[in-house]
């Protein structure tokens, strides 16, 4: 009896959604990799604009599957959620 492993080919034709944009593509990285860890394969992609013509105009998105992004959203939002209370969790003076 072999183990075989089915490999899952991405459907050519099928729907990304952005789900988070940013003009540091480290950002987009981590949020790749938040996103991974759950489960959700997702791609970050460069928006390349000419800054003479279009200022402010440009980053990186991560796109995820349609049928992924609700919940890409979620793990996101949750994340940034986190983020904020470890931000703000702060003791002041000595511990009692």
């Amino acid at each position: 009896m072999t183990d075989e492993i089915e490999e899952v080919l991405p459907e050519p034709n099928e729907e990304l959604v952005r789900v988070f944009d940013t003009q540091q593509e480290s950002e987009a990285l981590v949020v790749q990799g938040l996103l991974e860890s759950a489960g959700i394969e997702a791609e970050v992609t460069a928006i390349d604009a000419t800054q003479d013509v279009f200022p402010g105009v440009g980053g990186t998105i991560v796109l995820v599957r349609e049928e992924d992004a609700d919940e890409a959203r979620r793990v996101i939002a949750e994340s940034q959620e986190l983020s904020e209370v470890d931000d703000t969790d702060v003791t002041e003076g000595p511990a009692a």
